[in-house]
C-alpha cells in the first residue's frame, strides 16, 4: 500500500473515531440530564463519584476530537502527516498508532523535554491538544 493510500485509510479512521467521539459525548450529556435526586447520602455521593468521572472521561474524549478534527483539517489542506517541528514525513507506523500525530517520535521527544520551538508560521500545534 502506498504513503497516500495509507493516509486515505487513516482519513477514514479518524472519520469513524471522530463521529464515535460525538456520539459517545452527547451520551454522555444526556445521561447527565437525566439524573434524578437519590434517596439518602450514599446514593447522593456514589452519584457525585460516578458525575465527576464521566466528567473526566468526556474532557478526555472532547480533547481527542478536537486532535482529529484538527487532524481532519490537515489531510483537507493536503499537509497530513508532516511534522511539525522538521517539516518531514511522520513514519506511518506512528500515524497508524496515532492518526492525529503531529509530530515525529524525534520532535516529540524535544517538545517534551521543552527543546522544540514550534513558533514559526504556519504551525498549527496550538490546535492540538494532548490526551
Amino acid at each position: 500500500m502506498t504513503r497516500k493510500e495509507s493516509i486515505k485509510e487513516l482519513g477514514n479512521i479518524l472519520f469513524k473515531r471522530r463521529d464515535a467521539l460525538k456520539s459517545a459525548l452527547a451520551g454522555d450529556l444526556s445521561q447527565l440530564r437525566e439524573l434524578q435526586a437519590s434517596g439518602d447520602i450514599v446514593d447522593l455521593a456514589l452519584d457525585t463519584s460516578s458525575d465527576e468521572i464521566s466528567s473526566q472521561l468526556a474532557e478526555v474524549e472532547s480533547r481527542e476530537l478536537k486532535n482529529i478534527e484538527a487532524a481532519m483539517e490537515k489531510i483537507k489542506k493536503g499537509d497530513y502527516g508532516l511534522c511539525e517541528g522538521c517539516n518531514k514525513a511522520i513514519p506511518l507506523a506512528r500515524l497508524q498508532a496515532l492518526p492525529y500525530a503531529y509530530l515525529c517520535i524525534k520532535c516529540q521527544i524535544e517538545s517534551e523535554n521543552g527543546t522544540l520551538d514550534l513558533s514559526y508560521e504556519g504551525s498549527t500545534v496550538g490546535s492540538f491538544q494532548r490526551t
